[in-house]
């Protein structure tokens, strides 16, 4: 039997590229025997992103758009579509056209090939980002897998095709903190990589500054791993360490006359400043944790839906 499947299209503030991915996304869409449909989430769209996708919607009842009140971030949008999905598969992407609609029939191909659950798209070159972009990415990934508990894919980003296990699995998931690749690949299951060559923007600008990275990657490791907070737990370890040795020096320099207190003024500093250093950031993780404790007992929702088309 034929598979039904839904494209999930996170947008915000995307009115330079939105018609322009409506229509590439139609054309694949078209080719195909699955029964289809798309599902755009607007993450509190400032710009006309709302206003087109609802006239996408208006002519295309296979079109479903879920508005947000406010902007609640990128990964709330996919799970918002996720949420949302009642397909037997699901592709997610952004409207940006970095991520080739036209790979969609491959991955269908290589979901039934490999009897996978899974299939994510691996970026072999990423084109029209900046040196940067390209090094952070590649290192974040590593950096990530270091501290994770779970194996995660490497140079990849959120451009997959997941079948109903996946969907399924991850709609029990209700932490507040989503990393959605993370939670796919932790969930389990038969995952195969697909890899290609990641085109540029077709026109405005990306919605991931500087800052919302810093914020994914520091997300991304409290949740998916405990092992910073034995890194706090080793650098104390290791300041204690430091610590008796260098009174064990100053003990033994007093005795033999090689060391003198009115000399030791530097020294000092420099252990103060370490010892100090290492307390701050001991604290900064605990502090972090309990940041993500403080938003999970909370218990508010994810996201606020402010309407819905098509549904």
């Amino acid at each position: 039997m034929t598979k039904s499947l839904t494209v999930i299209v996170p947008c915000y503030n995307e009115e330079a590229v939105l018609q322009a991915s409506y229509l590439r996304l139609k054309r694949v869409l078209n080719t195909l025997s699955n029964p289809s449909e798309i599902i755009f989430v607007d993450d509190g769209s400032a710009d006309s992103t709302g206003a087109l996708l609802a006239e996408i919607a208006t002519s295309d009842r296979q079109v479903k758009v879920i508005s947000f009140s406010r902007n609640f971030g990128h990964q709330k949008a996919l799970t918002a579509g996720i949420n949302h999905c009642t397909t037997d598969l699901a592709v997610i992407m952004d409207a940006d056209l970095q991520d080739t609609p036209e790979l969609i029939p491959e991955m269908l191909t290589q979901l039934e090939a490999n009897h996978a659950q899974v299939v994510y798209g691996v970026r072999n070159t990423r084109k029209g980002e900046s040196r940067f972009k390209i090094w952070s990415a590649k290192w974040f990934y590593r950096f990530l897998n270091l501290f994770s508990e779970v194996e995660l894919p490497v140079d990849t980003g959120d451009f997959r095709l997941i079948d109903s296990n996946i969907i399924r699995e991850f709609n029990k998931m209700h932490e507040q903190g989503k990393y959605v690749r993370g939670l796919v690949a932790w969930s389990g299951f038969k995952q195969v990589p697909l890899h290609y060559v990641r085109e540029p923007r077709l026109a405005g600008k990306t919605k991931y500054s500087l800052s919302q990275m810093m914020k994914l990657a520091i997300t991304s490791m409290l949740y998916f791993s405990k092992k910073p907070l034995m890194l706090a737990t080793t650098l104390g370890f290791l300041s204690v360490v430091i610590a008796l040795f260098f009174g064990l020096y100053a003990v033994l320099g007093h005795i033999f006359g090689f060391t003198h207190a009115d000399s030791g003024w530097t020294s000092l500093v420099v252990l103060i400043v370490f010892f100090g250093g290492v307390q701050l950031f001991t604290i900064g993780i605990l502090g972090a944790y309990i940041g993500n404790l403080f938003d999970e007992i909370k218990s508010r929702p994810e996201y606020i839906i402010e309407n819905k088309i098509n549904f």
